[in-house]
């Protein structure tokens, strides 16, 4: 059996009614700004529970230029995890920023018991970091940042609905950066991203810094960008917006049924699964004994199981000049080498986790 990774074949296979809306849309020529992406915006900032949202051209600069419209610049620090993606460590670096690693715990997001030794005079915001489909402990980020006058994006581009007793993702910060990358839970058929916010200010002024600047035709009130939304990745942003709740619903109970099958395999540890916090599973993650032997051996089962990340970003090549070493973030240095990732999207039947979970279990045997 093989038991695919990437969804996207099935996700967009029955969807004769969006390429219809497609056409007609083409026809408008609204290719601009134009009145779907304002649909998809208010359905957005309805969906997360703000008052705004304000479509880019990407999570990147979605984290990016929400850091820009709070005031982040040349020489501050920008505290982040150790542990993510590229996209968020390269948004504070585009700014002049630096950022500031913490270490993460085994919810995959950082250690929020570490953040405050990491302050300095010259931090200016915290950038959580809900990896994988999980949480960052909110509760106390937002604490620490309403002591130190602290602004906070929160990177939750992996964890749209995800939540800490119903208050969703991208809603306890000053704003929050969601991605549309096709191989999202919620997916544009290019790249694109979704600030929220609740503020009358960052709303006015991401508007502006989204499209040049511009007031309108002929007026620049400040230097921005060219990062909106396209609109016609809005059209099919809003064919597949209804389906976000039931696609978090499916992705819950698959890592469920993983979850109940790897709990009577020893070598297999299921990370916690903290009260009070809805976990949406853009990733599924567990640590294993022996991760590769077992990753090589899923591979040649016809299970494509991935290992996200292999190196730790404060690690990379390209952030050597921030001095960081091997070592100093060594929970994030043990998960390189235990967490292995295994396909746990709506559209996989019982049948293949069943499949999932045999296989893991024949290799340790």
């Amino acid at each position: 059996m093989k038991v695919r990774y990437s969804y996207l074949p099935e996700q967009f296979s029955n969807c004769d009614d969006l390429w219809r809306e497609l056409q007609d849309f083409v026809y408008t020529g609204d290719f601009t700004l134009g009145k779907p992406l304002t649909t998809f915006e208010n359905s957005f900032a309805e969906l997360i529970g703000t008052r705004y949202a304000i479509g880019v051209s990407s999570g990147t600069d979605a984290i990016k230029l929400s850091l820009k419209a709070l005031g982040v610049g040349s020489g501050d620090e920008v505290i982040t995890a150790a542990n993510t993606f590229v996209a968020t460590v390269g948004a504070i670096c585009e700014l002049g920023a630096t950022p500031i690693f913490v270490d993460c715990d085994d919810t995959f997001c950082m250690n929020v018991n570490l953040v405050a030794e990491k302050l300095t005079e010259k931090t200016k915001a915290l950038l959580p970091v809900h990896f994988t489909g999980y949480m960052t402990d909110m509760r106390k980020i937002k604490s620490l940042a309403d002591q130190n006058n602290l602004a906070i994006v929160e990177d939750a581009c992996q964890s749209i609905l995800g939540s800490i007793k119903g208050k969703n993702a991208g809603t306890w910060g000053d704003a929050g950066a969601f991605s549309l990358h096709p191989l999202k839970n919620i997916n544009v058929w290019s790249d694109g991203g979704i600030i929220v916010t609740d503020s009358d200010d960052l709303d006015k002024n991401l508007r502006l810094m989204r499209n040049h600047g511009l007031e309108d035709r002929d007026t620049v009130t400040c230097l921005g960008v060219n990062s909106r939304l396209d609109t016609i990745q809005a059209v099919v942003g809003n064919w597949i917006l209804p389906q976000a709740k039931s696609i978090s619903e499916k992705r819950i109970a698959n890592a469920n049924f993983l979850d109940n099958g790897f709990s009577d395999i020893p070598e297999i540890e299921i990370p916690p699964r903290p009260n009070d916090f809805r976990l949406v599973y853009h990733l599924y993650i567990v640590f294993a004994e022996d991760r590769d032997g077992l990753l090589d051996y899923c591979l040649q089962k016809g299970i494509e199981a991935k290992i996200h990340y292999p190196i730790p970003i404060y690690r990379q090549p390209a952030l050597k000049f921030l001095g960081n070493k091997e070592g100093d973030f060594p929970v994030a240095d043990s998960h390189a080498n235990r967490i292995i990732t295994f396909p746990c999207d709506q559209h996989l039947e019982h049948r293949h986790l069943k499949y999932i979970i045999e296989s893991v279990s024949e290799y340790y045997g």
